[in-house]
């Protein structure tokens, strides 16, 4: 089958079956995975995922997949904090939406018993369909952190950033895609980091994308900033596509990407995941029609939901994922 000329995925979440929290366990949990790439399949999306189910704890289904799935396994960070360290973290910028850390480093990191591998091959074989993987981005993980160790964010967030690409390049899935929703607040730290991105980014064996929001927690936005400011850190990257945010801000901002490298792809948000309103078909293929006319039909290749749909009902989702295929089908002039 001929690969359309604008490609539909998701971000990455998917809300988890009320089944599997009510009552969690390893079965529960594959008959949760195949249920989210099915839906995907029948929703006609190009590349799919597995809803991050893969980091699902069965053990502790409250944890936050997308920080302590990585963190916590990790050797050199300890979970125990003493009342100092807890003072220490608060009073660090930007994370205030955080009352602990999600671990003290107090000495050099190292795998533990990290195995991001294995959980690749747990899904591989659950659907023909391509498929994409998905790694928080060393940068994101470390504002996370204490550091008692490295002395400063740089050195701390390149320690992870090894850490995660050793596991990375043994997974070859269709798209490995680096997830980042803290930088775009903080583009004072956008001068370097890139290269901590960079060393995951280079680990991939095939097409590698990077998805940058302004946060999603509990539906609301947690940064603030400007695509603009971001610009020469896109620039930097060794990456195929973008992942970005555009349906809940708007699209004022899509003139900036026209001084955004030739050679890297643009996806954009058509998609709200803050709203459980479901978009129009209609309204799906206006919005993809404004970014293609605002930057032309050669960097518009991926269209896709702002954001991960996990605070979300699954109905709400499963309409908004179909509403993104027909609108893009609409756009293209795809017949079903």
């Amino acid at each position: 089958m001929t690969t359309p000329a604008i490609r539909t995925t998701v971000v990455g979440s998917y809300p988890v079956p009320a089944w599997l929290a009510a009552m969690p366990s390893g079965p529960a949990l594959r008959d949760a995975i195949m249920v989210v790439l099915k839906t995907q399949e029948l929703a006609g999306l190009d590349v799919i995922a597995d809803g991050e189910l893969s980091r699902f704890d069965v053990n502790h289904p409250e944890t936050n997949g997308m920080i302590e799935y990585f963190i916590r396994p990790m050797g050199g960070v300890h979970k125990d904090l003493t009342h100092e360290e807890l003072v220490a973290f608060r009073a660090q910028q930007g994370m205030g939406f955080r009352s602990k850390p999600a671990g003290v480093v107090r000495d050099a990191l190292n795998p533990g018993t990290l195995d991001l591998v294995a959980d690749w091959q747990s899904v591989k074989a659950l659907s023909p369909s391509p498929m994409k993987f998905t790694v928080t981005a060393p940068y994101m993980l470390a504002k996370t952190l204490l550091d008692m160790h490295y002395g400063n964010l740089r050195d701390l967030t390149m320690g992870l950033a090894e850490v995660l690409a050793e596991q990375v390049r043994a997974i070859d899935a269709a798209v490995v895609q680096v997830d980042e929703a803290n930088l775009t607040g903080h583009p004072e730290d956008a001068e370097w980091a890139h290269e901590p991105i960079n060393v995951v980014l280079d680990a991939v064996q095939n097409e590698k994308g990077l998805h940058l929001c302004f946060g999603n927690y509990g539906g609301s936005s947690i940064q603030k900033g400007f695509w603009r400011d971001l610009m020469p850190f896109l620039n930097a990257l060794h990456v195929d596509h973008l992942v970005l945010e555009f349906a809940r801000r708007g699209y004022d901002e899509l003139d900036h990407f026209k001084d955004l490298r030739d050679d890297i792809a643009l996806g954009v948000g058509v998609i709200d995941i803050k709203d459980n309103e479901v978009e129009s078909v209609d309204e799906v293929a206006r919005r993809i029609e404004l970014a293609v006319k605002t930057l032309g039909v050669d960097r518009i290749r991926w269209v896709h939901p702002d954001c991960g749909f996990w605070m979300l009902h699954r109905s709400v989702a499963d309409r908004k994922m179909r509403a993104l295929v027909d609108g893009r089908d609409r756009f293209l002039g795809i017949r079903s």
